[in-house]
């Protein structure tokens, strides 16, 4: 079937994303893969839409953009230096170890040395987009693990120009052209930095002020400002998602950064469609179908060798082994960087066709798998914490460095102190309770210390967490963490310690409500309807009628 005009083929394209995407609804399937099906089905392999592969790309171009403009404005700067050394470490060591074992796999396939060595470099790279989108969906991409995935991701992002350079000069005659082009790669991107941290000290608070005041001219300038780092990034030769990242970067210090976020967020997630759609749409079936036993061999490697090294080398750092699995999980895919190194060895003639196919089968078969494990995550640690412990010292130092002794005695035991838990906290103030609040981020810890909160170090995972809690003196004990296995995992051992209070859980949809309850939440919350300010109302409610019950309870 052909269309007219490259419109008409766009909306066939939405239509069957948007069927299939009910269909993977239904079935409770993530969104990622029907989008990466329906690229498939439309593509050259099946009913051949995808023509206008150009007009799929620059979109998929512009959302990517958008993306990790969206990252760079949750990263501010204090973040960034909690979290440098950690993703520093993971990333490089992450690429070292899948470089050197994936190219002695590919040899033991039976691949030639140039083939193994473009197959292992695709292998290194994990997809910053998926990732993100992943940890944004889970509500996930402020917490430790989630701030140190971004971290070695990007440090991924950097290193695959390097690899580039690297495997372009393979054509070029002696070393003084890899040296020349490395001093010029480290000179754009210093001055890049170096603009960025002068953006955001002296530009971008005047200009957000003034444009503040119109919001469709702030939402432009943030998209402008995105996708014009962006190509000019791309314009000398760097990476156009770091320039889009560093734009994110420079307004993340201001007000006005959760104002942008929030207003980009339908926008990221409408173009990011066409990624996933052209990604699928790449897929040669039948080159990839004789690549099968190879890219299934690959393809595990990638899942388990790749989380595997993370939590080692977090482990090493002194990072609890739910962290560094968490982390690690993030890894267990190839990037969309993989696909783009892959035609560069073809077009160079170093590799063929076959092995680009087999490269992009292993990106979909990895893509795939690894969304499943990262929304399952938490059932995942589940099975697997007994032998996850070889991987944690005695003391993980890293997570508990910051954490704070709290008080004796108190009214109410806060467990989560990401945005919803802090604004709850601040609501709470005012009624003059003594409140302890709950984290393992220990970035989290020192923000909410800061405000005065008196805070603890903790981990719903953990069996002796809930003996660490001062239930004696608690009358409720409030979870706003978003995990259905982590609330039923506090409130088991809430009733182990004869807890006799009432316990609130929070809900992020309707459907967890009824699931919360069954395992014994009092309460449930619900933090698109319940704001800080109404939760607060409804946990001093709670508080209140407890505190004149007790008397009557300990009368004869």
């Amino acid at each position: 079937m052909t269309f007219n005009t490259v419109f008409h083929e766009l909306a066939a394209i939405l239509m069957i994303a948007g069927i299939i995407g009910i269909a993977a609804q239904k079935l409770r399937q993530p969104l990622i893969i029907s989008y990466i099906l329906t690229g498939i089905l439309v593509g050259p392999a099946v009913l051949g839409w995808a023509s206008g592969g150009s007009e799929l790309k620059l979109l998929s171009s512009i959302g990517i953009s958008v993306l990790l403009f969206v990252v760079g404005l949750k990263l501010d700067v204090g973040l960034i230096r909690s979290v440098g050394p950690v993703a520093l470490a993971t990333g490089l060591g992450q690429i070292v170890f899948t470089s050197l074992f994936g190219f002695l796999l590919t040899l033991g396939l039976g691949f030639a040395p140039m083939q193994a060595i473009y197959i292992a470099v695709c292998l290194t790279f994990s997809s910053t987009i998926i990732i993100v989108k992943l940890l944004s969906d889970k509500r996930e991409i402020d917490s430790l693990h989630g701030r140190i995935a971004v971290g070695f991701l990007v440090v991924q992002d950097i290193a695959v120009i390097l690899a580039m350079i690297l495997l372009t000069s393979f054509t070029a005659d002696g070393s003084g052209g890899i040296a020349a082009q490395a001093i010029r790669l480290l000179l754009v991107g210093t001055a890049f930095v170096l603009g960025t941290a002068a953006t955001m000290r002296w530009v971008m608070p005047p200009l957000l002020g003034r444009l503040a005041q119109n919001q469709e001219l702030l939402v432009l300038f943030a998209v402008a400002w995105a996708v014009g780092l962006a190509a000019l990034a791309d314009g000398v030769n760097f990476s156009k998602e770091v320039g889009a990242f560093l734009g994110g970067v420079s307004i993340a210090s201001t007000s006005y950064r959760e104002a942008i976020a929030s207003r980009l967020t339908g926008l990221r997630d409408f173009l990011l469609l066409f990624f996933f759609i052209d990604l699928g749409s790449g897929l040669n079936l039948t080159a990839a179908g004789v690549q099968l036993l190879p890219a299934l061999a690959l393809s595990l490697f990638v899942l388990v060798g790749n989380p595997l090294i993370v939590v080692a080398i977090m482990g090493a750092m002194g990072y609890r082994r739910r962290t560094g699995f968490l982390a690690g999980l993030t890894v267990g895919q190839i990037s969309e960087f993989s696909l783009i190194l892959a035609a560069l060895g073809m077009r160079l003639g170093q590799i063929g066709e076959a092995d680009v196919s087999l490269i992009t089968l292993v990106g979909v078969i990895t893509i795939a798998l690894s969304t499943y494990m990262i929304l399952g995550s938490d059932r995942l640690y589940h099975w697997l914490q007994g032998p996850l412990r070889v991987f944690q010292r005695a003391t993980p130092f890293s997570e508990l460095r910051d954490s704070i002794s709290g008080p004796t005695r108190v009214d109410v035991v806060l467990l989560g102190l990401g945005r919803y838990g802090s604004s709850i906290y601040r609501q709470l103030r005012p009624h003059n309770l003594s409140i302890l609040g709950i984290d393992f981020d220990p970035q989290a810890l020192r923000l909410a210390a800061a405000h005065g909160l008196p805070v603890q170090y903790g981990d719903s995972e953990d069996p002796e967490f809930t003996a660490s809690l001062p239930l004696s003196s608690a009358t409720v004990v409030v979870s706003t963490l978003p995990s259905l296995e982590s609330n039923a995992a506090i409130r088991h051992g809430l009733e182990t310690a004869g807890f006799e209070g009432h316990f609130i859980a929070t809900a992020h949809d309707e459907g967890e409500v009824a699931k919360l309850e069954f395992i014994g939440a009092q309460r449930t919350l619900l933090p698109f309807l319940d704001a800080a300010e109404r939760a607060a109302e409804l946990i001093v409610a709670d508080l209140l009628v407890l505190q004149r019950a007790q008397p009557a309870k300990a009368a004869p």
